[in-house]
């Protein structure tokens, strides 16, 4: 594990780091009560009846779901190459506390795209690579409700502190980690919504807000490489 300050953070080759990396969890390892599973909705409006609307509230949004603008940006930003397939993508999460940012892998393992007679849905997924912090797995969905309009974002997930976290990460998740998860996934659906009513580099940063970090912060790459 490297402590270093957090603007000398090579993010590009962090990035690409993560091209080599498998899963740091197998889906037959997940059960309760080892593992915190959660299911967050938010109604983001209401459209007409029916499908999706050329234009409309599930149209707006489903950009800004696929380029991860919806993630609180005080909390969680993701780094990711520009022009990359949704599909396979390699996404760097840097996890933001006050005076530290920890730098950790995760995969789009998972895109969905379905249309019913009853509703529409669209949403991607990711799973936790080697050195992340935690493990598992986060669904989000976009849907729409044909017979009354709403349309709504839903986040589901399942993970749990990587067993082989330090002690002091694992104090430190005790106090604050479980509070700053479920800030993350109201703060998500908060900023979606204020998003819809409202030129990248190689490398796009999501959301695409001016940075807050602390100039005297320090970075965690891969905390449990």
């Amino acid at each position: 594990m490297r402590v270093v300050p957090s603007g000398r953070v090579d993010v590009g080759a962090l990035l690409r780091s993560l091209r080599g990396r498998g899963l740091n969890y197998a889906e037959e390892e997940v059960r309760r009560p080892e593992w915190t599973f959660d299911v967050h909705r938010h109604e983001l409006g209401r459209e007409g009846a029916g499908p999706p609307e050329e234009g409309g509230l599930w149209h707006r949004a489903r950009p800004l779901v696929a380029d991860y603008e919806f993630t609180p940006p005080e909390i969680i930003r993701g780094f990711y190459e520009a022009g990359s397939e949704l599909m396979g993508r390699d996404i760097l999460l840097q996890a933001r506390l006050p005076g530290l940012r920890f730098l950790m892998g995760v995969r789009v393992t998972g895109v969905r795209d379905e249309a019913s007679g009853d509703r529409t849905l669209w949403g991607w997924s990711y799973e936790t690579l080697e050195g992340h912090l935690e493990r598992g797995r986060v669904d989000y969905e976009l849907v729409k409700d044909h017979a009354t309009g709403t349309v709504e974002f839903c986040a589901r997930s399942y993970s749990q502190l990587h067993p082989r976290a330090p002690w002091w990460m694992r104090q430190g998740w005790r106090w604050f980690g479980r509070r700053v998860q479920l800030r993350f996934y109201r703060r998500a659906g908060q900023r979606l919504q204020a998003l819809i009513g409202g030129a990248h580099g190689p490398v796009v940063s999501a959301p695409s807000t001016a940075d807050r970090a602390g100039r005297w912060s320090l970075a965690l790459p891969d905390p449990l490489r």
